[in-house]
């Protein structure tokens, strides 16, 4: 797949991003060499070879999923001006 000045245009009006005649140009030949690795790429046989997350075999660490209250309300409200039962209070407002 080859790159034209025009697509250069259009991506760079569809991602909202002001280009230049020369920086449009510019960016045709590389937007051209990007996609000419890709193509070489492509021509590699990864068939049976399965995705991996990390270039190392490794297991995600994970931690046990409960749910806890964090022990942290009374930190979260020690700054308020006004609290109740570590709820904030504020004053009504009617207008």
């Amino acid at each position: 797949m080859s790159v034209d000045l025009q697509t250069v245009k259009r991506v760079a009006r569809l991602a909202r991003i002001a280009v230049s005649e020369a920086d449009a140009e510019r960016m045709t030949g590389e937007l051209n060499a990007i996609l000419g690795f890709v193509e070489q790429l492509n021509e590699v046989d990864v068939s049976g070879v399965e995705p991996m997350t990390s270039v190392i075999p490794m297991e995600m660490k994970k931690r046990p999923d409960v749910v806890i209250d964090g022990s942290k309300a009374a930190d979260i409200v020690a700054n308020a001006p006004a609290t109740e039962e570590n709820f904030f209070l504020v004053p009504k407002v009617v207008e």
